[in-house]
């Protein structure tokens, strides 16, 4: 019988892990790392030999969709991994961020640790920069095209559509033989919002038995990309114009190049105020110059804002700071500049040394774009902290803070029931990749809109589909 085991994003967000077993092959779906209160769970030993993994299809590269592959790889994966060409070439970049900031941070702790006598306590990084190039370069990587199918092993097939959500991102329709019967299921992985700005909208699913999807807004709806935009450009226009700051925790992928796209327009048409607009994220700088390799998987609006030498997104005021000398040189600008720095949910990064000299200030402010998962920074922040504590230093917020969701990456409530709405012959519907409260809510809205019963998926439940 077919069957589906989930190691990460059951009643969480992060740590997207799903290995779908039939006919004696095991196939998993992502290998994402666990972020803000379950990181503790990547040290932890899979829940499953690594070696008996025939295939690793990869939805996107957001990190907590492939941040464990290198220790998938490391302890035994000796299979393929299919991805988008956009999505392995994002995953090099986004893993070896990842590898050089855990081995950073090990150093740090191992220094404090030493002087404690304590330095044999330490748990190692994950993975180190050379298990990354071991990932790519002993593993064989296949890059499916989207709308095609592909043989993956006798009885399976599958087909990667374009999810809408970043670049390279696909959802997958997996179709296999059971019974003398064929059957499909699709794994979402993320899904997108459909504003416009960079990515086409998410492909429709005509046709799946079974479908494991994304709750990551299943409780919500996101404003209307007009309201979005009117909002962002009131926070930023008053913010400058009172000789404040604007700094924007941003993750490195799609939402840093959406806002660039933003600005750019703002900057074109006169209506942002004299300033210098600075991305402070060496990796969201190496990102923005894959986005040159696949102008054409792009919206035609940024299709038409591709210079001559390929960059998309540049203009006179963007200054990009690569270097920690460049990124410490910001501390002299004291007024009319936007900071654009990561991490995406500031549990580590630039972004920390930034709040850590202007969010004390009440000119400046703080403008959240993304999802700010439980147990991180940016969550404690969105969620009414008066004190943060960074690097050991506790530091009053004084700025204001803006949380501004309609730029979300995600589909909302509303948009993951429409897309759900055009599937025939479903019949079973298991919820993923969303906090229990979200998906508490959106499976009493399933029931209510399209008359779906859903299942809200357990850590290591075995889900048996025929």
């Amino acid at each position: 019988m077919a069957r589906v085991r989930s190691y990460g994003a059951t009643k969480e967000v992060t740590g997207s892990c799903h290995v779908f077993k039939v006919s004696g092959v095991k196939i998993m779906i992502d290998c994402g790392m666990f972020q803000g209160s379950d990181e503790d769970k990547n040290e932890e030993a899979f829940y499953f030999e690594p070696a008996s993994i025939d295939y690793l299809l990869v939805t996107h590269a957001h990190l907590d969709h492939i941040g464990r592959i290198p220790k998938l790889v490391k302890e035994g994966f000796k299979g393929k991994i299919y991805a988008t060409s956009a999505t392995m070439d994002l995953a090099q970049i986004i893993l070896m961020d990842s590898a050089k900031i855990m081995s950073e941070d090990f150093q740090t702790r191992y220094r404090k640790a030493l002087r404690k006598g304590r330095e044999k306590k330490l748990s190692k990084p994950l993975y180190l920069p050379l298990d990354v190039e071991k990932t790519f370069q002993s593993i064989e990587w296949v890059n499916p095209e989207y709308d095609k199918y592909y043989d993956l092993c006798e009885g399976v097939s599958f087909i990667y559509r374009n999810a809408g959500h970043i670049l390279g991102s696909a959802f997958i329709e997996l179709s296999y033989m059971e019974n003398s019967d064929s059957h499909t299921i699709v794994f979402s992985g993320d899904i997108g919002n459909n504003n416009g700005l960079v990515m086409p909208n998410l492909n429709k699913c005509d046709k799946t038995q079974s479908l494991y999807v994304e709750t990551t807004y299943g409780d919500r709806d996101h404003r209307s990309i007009d309201e979005t935009l009117k909002e962002f450009k009131d926070v930023v226009v008053k913010t400058l114009n009172n000789h404040g700051n604007v700094l924007i925790p941003s993750f490195a992928v799609e939402r840093t190049q959406e806002l660039l796209c933003i600005l750019r327009d703002m900057y074109e048409s006169g209506e942002l105020p004299k300033c210098k607009v600075f991305l402070d994220s060496p990796m969201a700088t190496r990102a923005t110059v894959v986005y040159r390799n696949y102008v054409e998987e792009l919206t035609n609006k940024c299709q038409q804002n591709v210079e001559e030498d390929g960059t998309v997104f540049n203009f006179d005021s963007l200054i990009y700071t690569e270097t920690p000398e460049a990124s410490k040189g910001i501390n002299d600008i004291k007024s009319r500049a936007i900071i654009i720095a990561g991490a995406g949910m500031c549990n580590g990064g630039r972004i920390t040394h930034h709040f850590k000299h202007r969010i004390w200030d009440k000119r400046n402010a703080v403008v959240f774009v993304g999802f700010q998962a439980e147990g991180t920074l940016g969550r404690e922040i969105v969620d009414g902290a008066k004190w943060i504590n960074i690097l050991g230093e506790d530091i009053i917020v004084k700025a204001s803070i803006h949380t501004i969701n309609g730029f979300s990456a995600h589909a909302d409530r509303d948009g993951i029931v429409e897309w759900i709405s055009s599937m025939k012959d479903l019949q079973k519907v298991f919820l993923v990749h969303g906090e229990l409260k979200s998906q508490k809510s959106f499976k009493k809205m399933l029931k209510k809109e399209l008359n779906l019963n859903a299942h809200i998926v357990s850590f290591k439940e075995k889900i048996v589909l025929d």
